[in-house]
């Protein structure tokens, strides 16, 4: 047990290393998305800019800043490898903590799930990468949102569920 728990512990740290190299080319970027003066976030081209803002964003900005949201999202990629296997680790290593069956079941299905917030992010990366390349395609907003939340609901609950009992108490919670 110790054994999979050691290895499940090291898939971790590996994630937690691509997580913050990738994270702070990210963020290193991000000053650099400029549109008519004003900056413009990732996080607003993936849930709050209408389908008229993310044009007039993806469309009037400059073949430099272009470049480096492309760059972003390449980025994005390499994050997307440190962060879903990272959480599903993590809720393997929970599982290996408790004793309670349902619990671990749970756990397990939650770690698994990640694998659908990681596709789902791949399809919302795809989307974008099509969008900057021709803003007249974008379309299926309703679509690309239901994937970003979805993407964003699965991934936060796996980081709470792991954390929760990574770090719980022995009979803090559900006894076995």
């Amino acid at each position: 047990m110790e054994k999979k728990y050691n290895s499940w512990k090291s898939l971790f740290l590996f994630c937690l290393g691509l997580f913050l190299a990738s994270a702070f080319c990210m963020k290193w970027l991000e000053p650099s998305f400029i549109h008519n003066g004003n900056l413009f976030t990732i996080i607003g081209l993936e849930l709050t800019y209408s389908k008229e803002q993310i044009f007039a964003i993806l469309s009037g900005i400059d073949p430099h800043v272009k470049s480096l949201l492309r760059y972003q999202l390449i980025f994005d990629f390499v994050f997307m490898v440190g962060v879903y296997p990272g959480i599903l680790a993590l809720n393997r290593m929970a599982g290996i903590k408790t004793r309670n069956a349902k619990i671990k079941s749970m756990l397990h299905i939650v770690s698994l799930l990640q694998l659908v917030a990681w596709a789902c992010d791949i399809i919302e990366n795809l989307y974008l990468l099509k969008w900057i390349d021709n803003p007249t395609t974008i379309n299926n907003l309703t679509f690309y949102h239901f994937i970003v939340i979805a993407k964003w609901a699965i991934a936060l609950a796996g980081i709470c569920t792991a954390l929760l009992f990574i770090f719980r108490k022995k009979g803090a919670l559900l006894k076995s």
